[in-house]
């Protein structure tokens, strides 16, 4: 009889241990996939869920949202930088409002902001001038991610300074030491 136990647990441990692997492996499921340039961070806030584009490379945190004409109620992009530092953001070549919220490494919102669509750069502006005028968007103490959403989307949230954000501190960091260096 114990012969059989042993038998049925230790088939039992190769069906559990099958079960694991492929639910780790089904998108969704488990642990979550590793981050890259470009891919879709799925993050729920409040009540919503958000597929967020990640923003980890210079290249890509530097266009950020930057050309796009439009931005669906539930995306976004979250920037990620391999440390937390004193952050500003602007709206180079920003064709439509955005909201922003800084997030330190640990993730709480350090500020947040609707930032309104600047008017483009004029033919007979320079290069120098169009981004001396345009503002810029602090966040306020030493930030390693920030969010940017459909603007009026984190008021209605109720998300504000101060406010954890549900995001696995495990994940954050798995996030920023994926992220490239800054130049």
């Amino acid at each position: 009889m114990a012969r059989i136990l042993n038998h049925h647990i230790a088939g039992m441990s190769f069906i559990a241990a099958v079960a694991t692997a492929v639910v780790g492996w089904m998108p969704g499921c488990g642990e979550q996939s590793v981050p890259v340039d470009g891919g879709i961070e799925r993050v729920a806030l409040a009540d919503r869920t958000f597929d967020l584009e990640l923003a980890m490379s210079n290249e890509s945190r530097r266009r950020g949202l930057g050309g796009r004409e439009s931005l669906g109620p539930d995306a976004g992009m979250f920037f990620v930088f391999p440390d937390a530092r004193m952050r500003r953001f602007w709206m180079y070549d920003c064709l439509i409002p955005i909201d922003i919220a800084f997030v330190g490494p640990n993730g709480y919102v350090t500020a947040v902001h609707t930032m309104p669509a600047e008017p483009p750069r004029a033919p007979d502006e320079s290069l120098l001038e169009y981004e001396a005028r345009l503002p810029g968007y602090g966040s306020g103490y030493r930030a390693q991610f920030a969010i940017e959403l459909a603007p009026g989307t984190f008021d209605a949230l109720g998300i504000e300074v101060g406010d954890q954000l549900p995001i696995p501190r495990q994940r954050l960091k798995t996030l920023s030491e994926a992220a490239d260096p800054e130049e």
